[in-house]
């Protein structure tokens, strides 16, 4: 009995050696690539969604963006100036994150964008909740999102001076080391 379990322990070993080297393999590709990736993936997000604002009707999002800037602006900025200027910010923030120049202005444009876009959450919660703020509307949802575009940006934000992922955490002495 003992001669039949050692074949099938020998194969599980393999299958499991190989499958760990697999393993090993693809998250070493994730820790290499994906925030280049993440980085080109939201700057795509950024062309469209900005490209969108300068066709008028296009964008879902067109009147209540207008509608915050101008009441951030105390009506200085209205919707025939504030649409193309948002547009052109977005496409701007998305061409830097797609080509990854100058990273550093790309994510404070990005940081002062997200402060516009989750203001109508404050200035608007009769638009953005359905009476709760446990239940937003469909333009709250549209908004509560970007916390995703937010953290993926601090992701990106954290490799702008040299910070990257690794697909295999150092030893402790590595770390105290360097």
């Amino acid at each position: 009995m003992a001669s039949s379990i050692g074949p099938l322990t020998t194969g599980l070993k393999l299958r499991s050696s190989r499958l760990d080297r697999l393993d090993r393999r693809i998250t070493a590709w994730l820790a290499s690539s994906s925030i280049t990736l993440l980085r080109v993936a939201l700057g795509l997000l950024f062309l469209w969604f900005g490209a969108l604002k300068f066709i008028a009707g296009a964008s879902p999002a067109e009147e209540l963006a207008t509608r915050t800037i101008e009441t951030m602006s105390f009506g200085i900025v209205g919707p025939a100036l504030s649409l193309p200027l948002l547009a052109g910010w977005e496409v701007l923030i998305g061409l830097g994150l797609v080509t990854g120049w100058f990273l550093r202005a790309t994510l404070a444009l990005l940081a002062l964008q997200m402060v516009g876009t989750l203001s109508p959450l404050f200035l608007f919660p009769g638009e953005t909740f359905n009476g709760s703020f446990l239940v937003p509307t469909l333009e709250g949802q549209y908004i509560i999102k970007n916390l995703v575009i937010i953290t993926a940006a601090m992701v990106i934000g954290a490799t702008v001076r040299g910070g990257r992922l690794e697909a295999e955490p150092r030893s402790r002495e590595g770390r105290a080391g360097a």
